[in-house]
C-alpha cells in the first residue's frame, strides 16, 4: 500500500448538527435525512464500498441499502470533488465521499463550512481503500519495477501524498497533513482489496437496478 482514503461523511456544519448523525452509515436511509444525502454512484470509491459492503454484508443488504437511498431522495452527483463543492455551498447539508477532497477544499479556502464525520466502531461507511503497487511476474525488467516501487514507497513520494494529495502515506514514517486525524485515531473498517475487482460487475448491476445512476 502506498496511500490511503478513507470513505467519510462530508457536513455543511452550518446545516448539521453532528450529534444528530447516524452511528451507521447504513442509516442513512432513515426518512429524516431525505434529500439531504449526495452520492457519486459512478465514482470508483462509491462503487468499492458498494462491493466491500455485499463482500461484508451479503447482495441482499447492498441492494436494499441502495434501495433504500434512491426511495429516499439521495442527491446524485458526477464525483466526490462536486459533492464537496456543493456542500459548502449549502445546496445539499452532507455527501459520502472520500476524506482527501473535503482537505483539499479546506486548504484552498478555510472558510468552507464543512468538516469530514468519520463513523465509529469500524463502521463500512468509514472504509479504508489503499492505492496499491506490486510488480507483474510477467514483468521484462523486474530491477527497474523494482526501484520504482522502492521510490514510490519513499519519503519523497510518501510526503507528496501527504502534502499535496491529502492521502494518508503509509510508508517511510511520514506523518498525515495537518489537520487529518492521525490514521489510527480513526476507527476505520478494512477489507482485502482483492476481493473489491472481481464483484465490480456485479455491484454496476445493483447500481443501476436502484436507478440512482440516472
Amino acid at each position: 500500500g502506498m496511500s490511503g482514503r478513507i470513505r467519510t461523511l462530508v457536513i455543511n456544519t452550518d446545516l448539521v448538527d453532528e450529534t444528530e448523525l447516524p452511528a451507521s452509515v447504513l442509516d442513512l436511509t432513515d426518512p429524516r435525512f431525505r434529500g439531504q444525502v449526495a452520492l457519486a454512484p459512478s465514482n470508483g470509491s462509491f462503487q468499492d464500498f458498494i462491493t466491500a459492503l455485499r463482500e461484508t454484508s451479503g447482495d441482499a443488504a447492498a441492494e436494499s441499502w441502495l434501495a433504500g437511498m434512491a426511495a429516499n431522495d439521495a442527491q446524485v452527483y458526477a464525483d466526490n470533488t462536486a459533492i464537496v463543492q456543493a456542500v459548502g455551498r449549502g445546496e445539499v447539508p452532507m455527501g459520502l465521499v472520500n476524506h482527501y477532497y473535503n482537505a483539499r477544499a479546506k486548504a484552498e479556502d478555510p472558510s468552507l463550512p464543512t468538516e469530514n464525520y468519520f463513523f465509529a466502531d469500524g463502521d463500512i461507511g468509514s472504509l479504508l481503500l489503499t492505492t496499491a503497487i506490486g510488480v507483474l511476474d510477467t514483468s521484462e525488467d523486474v530491477e527497474l519495477a523494482d526501484r520504482l516501487v522502492a521510490f514510490m514507497l519513499g519519503e519523497e513520494a510518501q510526503t507528496f501524498f501527504s502534502e499535496e494529495t491529502f492521502e494518508y502515506p503509509l510508508a517511510a514514517g511520514v506523518a498525515q497533513a495537518d489537520g487529518l486525524p492521525p490514521l489510527d485515531s480513526v476507527e476505520v473498517a478494512t477489507f482485502d482489496v482483492d476481493g473489491l475487482g472481481g464483484g465490480l460487475q456485479r455491484t454496476l448491476e445493483l447500481i443501476e437496478s436502484s436507478g440512482l445512476s440516472g
